[in-house]
């Protein structure tokens, strides 16, 4: 059997935000060992160059210097040398995210793509990490989370820990510090939780009761029969800061930030708008063990780590998963039925909102999710359409597509386990396929038993709405779009706080501020000699009525300019859905949708 390659990581001064690792190789190949860090971390498509973040590199080999040469921007190649080779080199970890890593006296944590070089031609063997503890008493509480196995280390503590490749290795996150824990089991399943920051009043005993309703209805969603979970141990990780949100998916884990305004208090057993979401973000990452983890485009069996993975169907593995999310609460009870259609009446909103909508498919904007979405200007709003929020409504259209052409036989669940029994479930035991980018539309066509070609074409592969407004009724939902009634005069922009000044972030297509001349990044000044305050103009329309035209002065870079601004109402529809309470028929569809 082939020796492991072996790492060990730490801090000699947190304070500092370094981590020091090294990575040793028992046989180096012999002209020269080759070592990279990945350029981007799977389920967030951006490069973000990890690369950088890299301060000092040095080589050894029995005792003696072994020289290194930086081949690019993230690989590295070593002299040859006759025995085993270490690396050692430290990584600067000052990034309060789920993507990276970030290091203080509070706390630490790290992804595997940010703090663990790859040795060329070892990846698929066994990688074995040595996570130690910083030296001081201050540090004497730490404990380690992570769903990475144990190898000699105890459950939560410091010690080595083991990966059967390169790609566990760094889908298994790792969290260090003080935290607060608890366990429960979904279906025989350990599941455990991890809050880190202080939390005054934590009621994790709730948090547990609702997320082990979600991971079990999840677990029995795929696996019907058996109520298989696809891991063997799972961790939430949580860090809760003032304010905060985000998520990313690991094979048997998550790594989340949320404000901790939003869990749970002791004694305060009314459900907020912020833990709600808090909810919804976990059922969204605990989806993705199956749906993007397991379930994967064919562009990602394997990664390739070094540069885009470009793929069309990024609407399915997040769309998807952002319409089941909140789907999953109210089948659960975690929420209720007027709530989970206040929740979607957002969504449709914020949509309908954005003009990209009708310039980019969601199939494009999955496509260029590298240098889009990810990369989002002061025009996007005009300009691209979200695969999450869109792909979301695309999941519905099709769900209730299926189970109205099918009379109810079957809905996209079945889809969902199709996929997951042909490409998901055997994918980490020798399966590894991924699905097709061409033969998706037959591929769901024949797990949903409908027509697809006219939806896919017209609300994934073209521009247009999806239909919700004639899909709904026959499943119970009224669906109204209207303009507010009582409409205020709207400056056609959204306006942020930068500094002292008030300034254009985005300037809509079509609305008053663009018509007028005004542009994304110019600081306004006064309004009909008013002076406008950093908070924003809102006080001030407050004041205008509709048709008004008003006397706009604005820096933009360092050039005082006039404009004149017809106000108008704001064009864009709200949307909102409410149940229906008759005829019975479509009060059991509802049901059947809604339900487990």
């Amino acid at each position: 059997m082939a020796t492991p390659i072996r790492y060990t990581i730490t801090s000699n001064d947190p304070a500092s935000h370094v981590f020091e690792v090294t990575v040793t190789v028992d046989k180096p190949a012999a002209d020269g060992q080759v070592f990279s860090l990945p350029a981007w971390i799977p389920g967030s498509y951006m490069i973000r160059e990890f690369g950088k973040n890299i301060v000092q590199l040095k080589g050894e080999s029995g005792g003696r210097k072994v020289a290194v040469k930086k081949l690019d921007k993230h690989t590295w190649q070593a002299a040859p040398c006759a025995g085993a080779l270490t690396l050692s080199y430290q990584v600067y970890a000052w990034d309060l995210s789920v993507r990276t890593a970030h290091l203080d006296q509070t706390h630490g944590f790290f992804n595997g793509t940010s703090v663990f070089l790859a040795a060329h031609g070892f990846e698929g063997g066994q990688h074995v990490v040595d996570i130690r503890r910083p030296e001081g008493e201050a540090f004497k509480r730490w404990r380690v989370a992570t769903a990475m196995p144990e190898l000699k280390a105890k459950r939560y503590g410091f010690g080595t820990y083991v990966a059967r490749d390169y790609d566990e290795l760094i889908d298994h996150p790792v969290e260090i510090g003080d935290f607060a824990l608890a366990s429960f089991k979904a279906h025989g399943t350990a599941h455990d939780v991890v809050i880190t920051g202080r939390v005054p009043n934590l009621d994790m005993a709730r948090l547990c009761d609702d997320l082990k309703k979600i991971c079990e209805a999840q677990i029995a969603f795929f696996e019907p029969k058996t109520r298989r979970a696809p891991m063997q141990r799972y961790v939430f990780m949580t860090l809760a800061v003032g304010d905060g949100y985000g998520g990313l998916e690991h094979r048997a884990s998550t790594a989340l930030i949320c404000s901790r305004a939003d869990l749970p208090v002791k004694g305060k057993p009314e459900q907020t708008d912020g833990y709600r979401t808090y909810l919804g973000l976990c059922s969204h990452e605990y989806f993705h063990t199956w749906n993007v983890k397991r379930i994967k485009p064919a562009v990602f069996a394997p990664y390739d780590l070094r540069q885009e993975n470009y793929t069309s169907l990024l609407w399915l593995f997040e769309g998807f998963t952002s319409y089941y999310d909140d789907l999953f609460l109210v089948r659960t009870g975690v929420i209720d039925t007027d709530n989970y259609l206040k929740l979607l009446s957002k969504t449709v909103t914020g949509v309908l909102r954005g003009a990209g909508r009708k310039k980019q498919s969601v199939a494009e904007s999955s496509f260029d999710a590298w240098v889009k979405y990810y990369r989002q200007d002061e025009n996007a709003a005009n300009a691209i359409v979200s695969y999450y929020t869109k792909g979301s409504l695309v999941a519905l259209g099709l769900d209730l597509t299926i189970r109205s052409q099918t009379r109810g036989r079957r809905s996209l669940d079945d889809v969902m386990r199709g996929l997951w029994q042909r490409y998901g479930r055997e994918f980490y035991e020798g399966g590894a396929q991924g699905v097709p980018e061409d033969g998706i539309l037959s591929l769901m066509e024949e797990l949903g038993g409908a027509d697809l070609k006219r939806f896919f074409e017209r609300c994934i592969r073209g521009t247009e709405d999806v239909p919700l407004a004639e899909l709904l009724p026959a499943f119970g939902v009224s669906y109204d779009e209207a303009l507010p009634k009582d409409a205020k005069p709207w400056l056609g922009a959204r306006v942020t706080k930068d500094g002292g000044d008030a300034k254009l972030a985005t300037v809509y297509d079509g609305g008053p501020a663009m018509q007028a001349g005004l542009s994304a990044g110019d600081r306004l000044v006064a309004l009909d000699g008013l002076r406008v305050p950093a908070a924003g103009v809102d006080g001030l329309l407050a004041r205008y009525r509709l048709n008004d035209t008003v006397r706009v002065h604005a820096f933009r870079r360092d050039e005082l300019m006039e404009f004149s601004v017809k106000l108008k109402a704001d064009a864009a529809p709200q949307v909102k859905l409410a149940a229906l309470g008759k005829p019975a028929a479509v009060v059991r569809q509802r049901e059947s949708w809604l339900k487990m």
